[in-house]
């Protein structure tokens, strides 16, 4: 489960991160009550979200471009400096009592500027901090380090927003970044593994959207994380209207939510990094529960209810994300990697943009509960929908033997040996077979 932190430079980078992010959730959590104390509207907060990550969407794949061409630790050094930079400024004019919601506007966008580049770089330099063997288990690892600091961060905000109030939650992430930035120098640089740069050339941009485009397994999983990236990974602006709306409390309340779910998450990422493995059938399953999940969260109105399911829902959904991430990283050619991954992060972090501001109009209008309902929905159809057309594509069929007095067999049979979509594992990319003896009755 731990293998990756066998390695000396992976270890620093990840007890840097623990901080980092933990600093990261304090902002997100503070800066979203904020930005809905200034204007009670769930809408505003809807358009913070969209500034943080409207960046991606537009830039995304030159920040790969930049991954794919200059040294990622030294990028790193450059973009979690200056996110350090950009928490300090929020936090002066909080303290300060100067702040208006364009300050917030303006810091979120500057955020996801820097998140342009810093996304690609972060989630490729694992393959240089690890052997090709634990790559997998460091991906794995990474979401298990994001969501844990996700289930401190915001019980941390909470506290700290209710006591001293959300000014000093910005300097405690401010203050976070100089824990990576310190396992980034004390790294040593003869231990990373280099991987091959892209050279300067006319095209690049082209050839990774030629590339995706060529691989049924990267593309469909690509597809289906955009879906679920744009309507179910919106629980800042869900979360804190069901506060005010549904059980009329505070940020304390708010920060314990956001604690459920990342406890979830924490246990599916620590399971997630035991498989050695994964197939794209068990992303679409974790796709179709996730949503499944949205709808029960939508009709539950009873609080311990609520926050159960949040715990289930945290758990598939980082099930999903990491079996994602790492089927793009394992099948992807190293010299197209930053590219492709740029394309992954911006589908699934550049489209929340769209998400936000539609979930937040809809919470806005007709309430939390409904809003978890409608985005429930769409994510089952496109889940259903995604998974139909990539059968289709690659010619899988799902045959089922119901013979008396024979062996049942449920099996996925595949019309090109050559393709991977039914699985990342070598040794079953032509047919996946699943048989049960027959019933004595």
């Amino acid at each position: 489960m731990f293998a990756a932190l066998r390695v000396r430079n992976y270890r620093l980078f990840f007890l840097g991160q623990v901080v980092s992010n933990t600093g990261t959730w304090m902002q997100r959590i503070a800066q979203d009550w904020l930005v809905l104390q200034l204007t009670d509207s769930p809408f505003a907060v809807g358009v913070t979200t969209a500034l943080q990550f409207g960046p991606m969407l537009f830039f995304g794949l030159f920040g790969g471009l930049i991954a794919d061409r200059y040294p990622k630790r030294r990028l790193l050094l450059m973009t979690q400096s200056s996110m350090g930079l950009l928490a300090l400024v929020l936090a002066v004019l909080t303290l300060t009592g100067v702040v208006q919601t364009w300050h917030v506007y303006l810091v979120a966008l500057g955020l996801g500027l820097a998140t342009v580049v810093d996304n690609p770089a972060r989630q490729t330099f694992v393959n240089e901090m690890v052997p090709h063997r634990l790559v997998r288990n460091a991906v794995s690892l990474n979401s298990g380090n994001f969501q844990l600091a996700r289930m401190v961060g915001p019980a941390v905000a909470g506290v700290v927003i209710s006591v001293v109030g959300s000014g000093w939650a910005f300097a405690g992430n401010a203050a976070s970044y100089l824990a990576v930035l310190a396992g980034l120098f004390l790294m040593r640089p003869a231990e990373l593994q280099r991987q091959p740069t892209a050279p300067r050339g006319p095209g690049q941009l082209r050839e990774g959207l030629r590339y995706v485009r060529g691989r049924p397994d990267i593309l469909w999983t690509i597809v289906l994380v955009f879906f679920l990236g744009t309507f179910g990974y919106n629980f800042a602006i869900v979360l804190s209207a069901y506060t005010k709306q549904v059980w009329t409390s505070g940020a304390d309340l708010y920060g314990l939510l956001n604690t459920a779910m990342a406890a979830g998450s924490v246990v599916g990422a620590l399971v997630a990094a035991r498989r050695t493995t994964s197939r794209l059938a068990g992303l679409f399953l974790s796709a179709a529960a996730f949503s499944l999940l949205l709808l029960l969260l939508g009709l539950a109105r009873w609080l311990p209810v609520f926050a159960v399911l949040l715990v289930v829902t945290g758990f598939v959904s980082v099930t999903f994300n990491t079996l994602g991430n790492s089927t793009v990283q394992l099948a992807t050619d190293p010299k197209l990697r930053g590219r492709v991954m740029s394309i992954y992060m911006l589908v699934f972090l550049g489209s929340t943009p769209l998400g936000s501001v539609l979930v937040g109009a809809i919470t806005q209008h007709w309430g939390a509960p409904a809003a978890l309902v409608v985005t429930g929905a769409v994510c089952l159809v496109a889940t259903l929908g995604v998974g139909v057309m990539a059968a289709r594509q690659t010619g899988v069929r799902v045959e089922l033997d119901l013979h008396r007095d024979a062996e049942h067999h449920l099996a996925l049979v595949h019309a090109e040996p050559g393709s991977s979509l039914l699985t990342t594992a070598p040794a079953a990319r032509e047919t996946l077979v699943a048989a049960r003896t027959a019933d004595r009755g």
